[in-house]
């Protein structure tokens, strides 16, 4: 596989973690660089042109990474493109263990280890192709993606209840920190429950057809 003729594509909703792939990437790899914020603007990019490398948040607005990777490995033309989950949230090894039931290439946790980062691209760029990945069966992926959704919805809500018990108790100096994880956490959490409503929805249909 060519460096030179293809590029990488990295999905992130996060712009300050977007930009900092993207330019060391640019810079210190010499790689060229497209970015999208999210699964679906990441297929949109793939169906253009074909990248030689995913590199993929999983917790994300519209698509997230799951389903993105699940997705390419359903369709026999990008089925063999290496994918690299970065995740801060799903870092449980029951979270890594259904990453590579999908598909998933290699597995890093946020914050971001670069060096590591950069050894990962070059050994999934330089390496022979890929053996293509069978997708897992649809009902599979979707117990098992409900199954990981449920369980961070559960986390998030109880990160959200301990910082609203902890509020009323600490200075004002402390306070701004644990509004902006409060804020955080609150959006992570409504993104999850909209992809567990989407995958209830999706699951409950299938078993519609087949009754």
């Amino acid at each position: 596989m060519s460096e030179q003729s293809r590029y990488i594509l990295v999905v992130d909703d996060i712009p300050n973690i977007l930009e900092l792939i993207e330019t060391t990437l640019k810079f210190k790899g010499g790689y060229r660089v497209v970015t999208a914020q999210n699964g679906e603007e990441a297929l949109d990019f793939i169906q253009r042109e074909r990248p030689s490398l995913v590199i993929t948040d999983i917790l994300m607005p519209k698509l997230d990474g799951f389903n993105l990777v699940h997705r390419l490995r359903l369709d026999s033309e990008t089925r063999d493109i290496p994918v690299v989950f970065l995740s801060a949230t799903y870092v449980a090894p029951e979270d890594k263990m259904f990453a590579t039931l999908i598909g998933a290439t290699r597995f890093l946790e946020k914050p971001i280890d670069i060096d590591l980062l950069m050894r990962t691209i070059s050994e999934l760029l330089t390496q022979e192709e890929l053996v293509a990945p069978e997708p897992i069966k649809e009902f599979e992926f979707y117990e098992g993606y409900r199954k990981r959704l449920k369980i961070k919805l559960d986390q998030k809500i109880k990160q959200i209840v301990r910082i609203e018990r902890i509020l009323p108790t600490i200075s004002e100096e402390e306070r701004k920190t644990f509004i902006t994880s409060l804020s955080a956490n609150t959006e992570e959490r409504d993104e999850i429950q909209l992809h567990l409503d989407q995958v209830e929805e999706r699951i409950k249909s299938s078993s519609g057809s087949k009754e």
